[in-house]
C-alpha cells in the first residue's frame, strides 16, 4: 500500500466528514434545549439546496445566495418546530419523532414536484483545482468545505456565550424548568435551536451540493452518517462531532477504495452498532444518573 495514497484519501474523507459532523452539529442544538432532533433534517438539507440553487439560476451573486440560503434553512426549521415538535413536547409525548420523519417527506415529496427527480449541478465561483498541501492534493471546493463548517459552528457558539440570548439558549439546556422559573422563555428558546438547526442544514446543504450534486434522494445519502456521528459522538459534544465526522469520512473513502464502493456505508453503521452497543451516550458524552 502506498503512504501517499492513503494519506490522500485519508484527507479527502475526512474533509467530506466534516460535513456529516456540521448535520450532526444541527441534531445537538434541537437537543440541547428539547431532547428532541428533527428526523427530517436530511430533507431540509436538500431543500435549502435547491432554494439555493435556484437563487443562483435567478442571477444572484453567491457572496447573497449563501444569506439567502441560511434565511431559508432557519424559516424551514421554525416550520418543523411549530408543526411537527412543539405541541408534541407541550404533551410530553415523544409523537415529534414520527411528526418530524412526517414533515421531511413531505419536503421531499415537495422537491420532486418543484425541481423535479433528476440530480443537478450546484455551480460556485470557488475553483476545483487541485493544490499541493503538505504531501497531499485537495481542492480549494473540499478545503471550502472545512472553511465553512468551522465557521458556523464558531459562531453559533460564540452567540451561546457572549449574547443575551445565547445565554438563556444554554440555561435551558442546563435546566429547563430553572430556566423558566427565572423568566426565560423555553418555548421561544426551543424555536431559536431549530432556527440556528435549519442554518445549519442549509450550509451544509450548499457546502456539499457542488461536490456531489443537487438531488431530492441526497438526503438519504448523509442523514444515517450523521446520526451515526452524533450517536458516536454524544448528542452534547462539538467537538466530538467534529473528530467522529472526520474519522467516519476517512474511513468511507479508505474503505470504498480498497474493498469497493459497495463497502461505503459500512464503517457507519459498524460505528453505529458499537457505540450503541458500548457506550450509549457517545465517545465524548457524559452519562447522567437518574434518582430512582
Amino acid at each position: 500500500m502506498d503512504p501517499s495514497i492513503i494519506g490522500q484519501m485519508a484527507v479527502s474523507g475526512a474533509l467530506m466528514g466534516l460535513v456529516y459532523a456540521l448535520i450532526a452539529y444541527g441534531f445537538q442544538l434541537t437537543y440541547a434545549t428539547s431532547k428532541s432532533i428533527n428526523f427530517g433534517q436530511g430533507e431540509l438539507v436538500m431543500v435549502s439546496a435547491f432554494f439555493s440553487l435556484t437563487l443562483t439560476n435567478l442571477g444572484l451573486p453567491y457572496w447573497l445566495m449563501v444569506p439567502g440560503g441560511l434565511l431559508f434553512g432557519a424559516l424551514m426549521g421554525l416550520v418543523v418546530e411549530r408543526a411537527g415538535v412543539r405541541l408534541a413536547l407541550e404533551q410530553k409525548g415523544e409523537g415529534w419523532i414520527l411528526l418530524t420523519i412526517i414533515i421531511g417527506l413531505f419536503f421531499f415529496s415537495a422537491a420532486e414536484n418543484i425541481w423535479g427527480r433528476d440530480d443537478r449541478p450546484f455551480p460556485t465561483p470557488i475553483s476545483a483545482d487541485p493544490i499541493h498541501v503538505l504531501g497531499v492534493d485537495v481542492t480549494r471546493l473540499e478545503l471550502s468545505v472545512a472553511v465553512g463548517v468551522f465557521a458556523i459552528m464558531g459562531l453559533v457558539e460564540l452567540f451561546k456565550r457572549r449574547t443575551l440570548l445565547g445565554k438563556a439558549f444554554e440555561a435551558v439546556s442546563a435546566d429547563r424548568d430553572a430556566a423558566e422559573l427565572m423568566g426565560i422563555s423555553a418555548t421561544r428558546t426551543v424555536m431559536l435551536s431549530y432556527g440556528l438547526s435549519g442554518s445549519v442544514a442549509a450550509l451544509a446543504g450548499i457546502l456539499v451540493s457542488p461536490i456531489t450534486t443537487v438531488g431530492p434522494t441526497m438526503a438519504s445519502a448523509l442523514i444515517l452518517k450523521a446520526f451515526a456521528v452524533a450517536v458516536v459522538a454524544g448528542l452534547d459534544s462539538g467537538f466530538g462531532v467534529v473528530l467522529i465526522g472526520m474519522f467516519l469520512g476517512a474511513l468511507e473513502s479508505l474503505a470504498s477504495f480498497y474493498l469497493g464502493s459497495g463497502w461505503r456505508e459500512a464503517p457507519g453503521l459498524v460505528l453505529l452498532i458499537l457505540a450503541l452497543a458500548l457506550r450509549p451516550t457517545g465517545v465524548f458524552g457524559k452519562a447522567t444518573i437518574r434518582k430512582v
